[in-house]
């Protein structure tokens, strides 16, 4: 195989129909809107969710519970993964970026207790559960909580 020879399957790559190009076309005069109504005019068509007037699902449905928009969100991190970092290395928000732990940090860290740890580390983050704190604290480590 070369990268010259490399091509899409067949079948997977359809011809892009051009409307309003003349009678012959197949798809001319009215470009496949059809005659008049509101989905044939320029800018026309209802806004999402809209349902010809019925009551739209989104309000038949009944609500339930309550979502705290002012809650945080934190990213997690297994004290199993703090094993990548050497011994007696301190352990941030940005340590765990920069070695591909994270991609987003979001409203902090919050530390758990799933794994075990070997490696004696000072971890910084704004959470801790009281498993990873025993943990890190047993394997001679320290936490803080920012």
């Amino acid at each position: 195989m070369n990268l010259h020879t490399l091509k899409p399957a067949d079948g997977s790559r359809k011809k892009e129909v051009r409307v309003g190009r003349g009678t012959g076309s197949g798809c001319g005069k009215t470009s496949g809107r059809g005659h008049k109504g509101q989905k044939a005019r320029s800018g026309g068509g209802v806004r999402p969710g809209f349902e010809g007037g019925q009551m739209p699902i989104y309000r038949r449905l009944p609500k339930r519970g309550f979502k705290n928009i002012w809650a945080k969100k934190f990213a997690e991190v297994n004290v199993e993964t703090l094993n990548r970092f050497d011994d007696g290395a301190e352990v941030d928000a940005v340590a765990l970026v920069e070695y591909g732990i994270l991609k987003n940090v979001l409203d902090g860290i919050k530390i758990l207790g799933n794994g075990e740890i070997t490696k004696k580390l000072t971890v910084k983050a704004q959470a801790f559960t009281k498993s990873a704190k025993a943990k890190i604290e047993a394997a001679g480590g320290t936490v803080e909580v920012i």
